[in-house]
């Protein structure tokens, strides 16, 4: 029991939208009347990790991302948070994460979830992937001794979220796949709960363990970083196939999904590549899939960038909605009409937005007040 970490929770009802900001700085949050108090510690977890098999010739093998990470005692995998021992192989990161916040749902983003409700958001140190572009790589690509821990098990979580009204737990910023364990055991705490769970995730997963996930999962946003194999070779340090079969997978599954793509400049922003896209998430995904083009900031290796033009962003818009696809956003581009979401039958605006606040929602339920279009979506 070292330091406390302080979370406000005042306003974190089902509706809030106005959320505060913790960079587990304690100094930052201490002293506020009624927040949440949780312990820092320096001590990880010796959680045995799921999906991996023991070497005949010693050692193990992980089986829970395409990486298969081959691991002697005391090594660990490439996301750095599992370790073998004694060729048993255990997560570091159970119950211990390095930043929590409550979010709007928006902020993920999913916006055919529960629009203008809170999640309860959290991550822990490591990735299976180094983006160039990451803009959390100060937790993802840092191991745990590295990170501010706090100790905070499911049950402390979906506590939280039943006592503040957060109806959601979002396990986010980092990539959650690397913190199986602790993610399915709240997720499945939770539901006992009424409270649900979405991943938002780079879905660099194995089929078995995402099959497993996904019956604990309400919704899950895949980053697709691009839809070509050599820049996840040579941006993100992993493969495309896995990513595209998982989405496949998630659809079929009947788990609400939205993609996300970030448009790189010079990097992923071709005009082909925005109708190659487009027609691969028609024909595996369906049109109604909802797609946001998120613009890219130049952050941590990828400096020498500049931002994406507002020209591009709307260029990868109007192919996709020519495409077929009904529902694409772009993000980062605050007051944007590309934010709000239009009814493709009678062009009606059924959830008006302005960053992450709901201006107007003129859905009945699932459906368009104007026309009665049915809006594909967890709504209710």
């Amino acid at each position: 029991m070292n330091r406390r970490l302080f979370l406000q929770c005042l306003g974190c009802g089902a509706t809030a939208t106005v959320l505060t900001q913790t960079d587990l700085l304690p100094s930052a949050l201490g002293g506020i009347q009624n927040a949440c108090a949780f312990d820092y510690t320096k001590t990880l977890s010796e959680v045995e990790a799921r999906y991996y098999i023991k070497r005949d010739e010693g050692g193990i093998e992980c089986r829970l991302c395409p990486r298969h990470c081959r691991a002697t005692d005391l090594e660990r995998g490439y996301c750095g948070v599992r370790e073998n021992r004694g060729d048993v192989y255990y997560t570091l990161v159970y119950g211990l994460p390095c930043s929590v916040n409550i979010d709007p749902i928006e902020k993920k983003p999913l916006f055919h979830f529960h629009p203008g409700t809170a999640a309860f958001s959290l991550a822990t140190a490591g990735c299976n992937a180094n983006c160039k572009f990451c803009q959390n790589w100060e937790i993802s690509q840092t191991r745990p001794e590295q990170t501010d821990n706090i100790e905070l098990p499911p049950q402390n979580i979906v506590d939280i979220c039943r006592s503040r009204r957060v109806p959601t737990i979002a396990y986010t910023y980092s990539e959650p796949i690397i913190f199986y364990e602790y993610m399915y055991d709240t997720a499945e705490l939770g539901h006992k709960h009424d409270v649900k769970s979405v991943m938002i995730t780079g879905g660099y997963i194995e089929p078995e363990p995402l099959g497993v996930l996904l019956k604990t999962l309400d919704a899950v946003k895949v980053d697709l970083k691009a839809i070509r194999e050599q820049y996840y070779r040579d941006i993100v340090s992993a493969e495309l196939k896995p990513v595209l079969d998982g989405l496949v997978q998630i659809k079929k599954a009947g788990v609400w999904l939205e993609i996300v793509y970030l448009v790189v400049p010079t990097l992923n922003d071709s005009e082909q590549e925005f109708v190659d896209l487009a027609r691969w998430i028609k024909a595996n995904l369906g049109v109604d899939t909802p797609v946001h083009f998120s613009r890219f900031h130049p952050q941590y290796l990828l400096k020498n960038l500049p931002p994406t033009p507002l020209t591009t962003l709307e260029t990868a818009w109007k192919i996709c909605k020519a495409e077929g696809l009904h529902y694409v956003y772009l993000g980062n581009v605050p007051g944007h009409e590309a934010e709000s979401t239009w009814c493709p039958h009678c062009g009606n605006a059924v959830i008006a937005r302005r960053g992450y606040q709901i201006l107007q929602n003129n859905l009945h339920g699932n459906t368009c007040k104007q026309c009665g279009q049915i809006i594909p979506g967890v709504f209710q």
